[in-house]
């Protein structure tokens, strides 16, 4: 197996180094945000866990847009910090033309997914939306094969690897339904966008050059046989 190594003229860059400082804002602002509403919510006692996803209930739908932005308290939210930080800047840097695409669809998808094979309850936070970017940043190393995509895989599988247990209802009050729709669309469109952002790869210049070197060897019955032609 070969993998491809990323130009460093590319991946060394200014635009690079802006492009991942503008990644990790964007990654804490929607932090940002998910504490905010969270500690509106306990202060003042809105009740917003009633905005989360109802499977099969029309009123439920509201959930498909609201429910990553809320959480039960501040462990939940807590443990979903730090995942969201590395996967969503991890996705914005590496992948930003698909990103525009993926971020929104998993979004969105992995709810309406949910609201159709999940259980009769209120599910709600960010744990669909993470999965489903963790899982298509660890299946889009995989398929490009190159050197820094592969080696986020790695980072992120031994970061997160043990969440794969997360898709399985094996935990009563986990909305294990989220996490199974968010990775399932994650794999889905890491397939569906493999040629998109794909990064410019470093080449050698004896990669260009056609010409038969003195030390290859030939043919010498082939060589004999070119010989003979030319005589007659």
């Amino acid at each position: 197996m070969q993998l491809d190594k990323p130009d460093q003229r590319y991946t060394g860059s200014p635009r690079a180094s802006r492009n991942f400082r503008l990644a990790l804002k964007i990654a804490l602002a929607l932090v940002a945000v998910l504490w905010f509403i969270l500690i509106v919510d306990n202060v003042f006692g809105f009740g917003f866990a009633r905005f989360g996803l109802r499977p099969r209930h029309l009123d439920g739908l509201i959930g498909v847009f609201t429910a990553p932005l809320l959480h039960g308290g501040v462990e939940h939210l807590f443990s979903n910090t730090l995942p969201i930080l590395v996967s969503l800047t991890t996705i914005l840097y590496l992948y930003p033309r698909s990103a525009m695409r993926v971020i929104p669809i998993i979004w969105m998808g992995s709810g309406l997914l949910a609201w159709v094979i999940g259980r009769p309850s209120l599910h709600f936070g960010a744990s669909g939306f993470v999965y489903g970017l963790l899982a298509y940043v660890f299946i889009s190393g995989i398929l490009r094969m190159d050197m820094r995509s592969v080696a986020v895989s790695i980072m992120v599988w031994f970061l997160y690897g043990s969440m794969i247990w997360g898709v399985l209802p094996i935990r009563p009050n986990m909305s294990w339904e989220l996490h199974l729709s968010g990775a399932i669309l994650g794999v889905a469109l890491a397939i569906a966008f493999r040629r998109w952002d794909v990064t410019p790869v470093k080449r050698y210049s004896w990669e260009d050059d056609d010409s038969v070197p003195d030390w290859f060897p030939v043919d010498q019955s082939s060589s004999d046989d070119e010989n003979d032609g030319e005589s007659l």
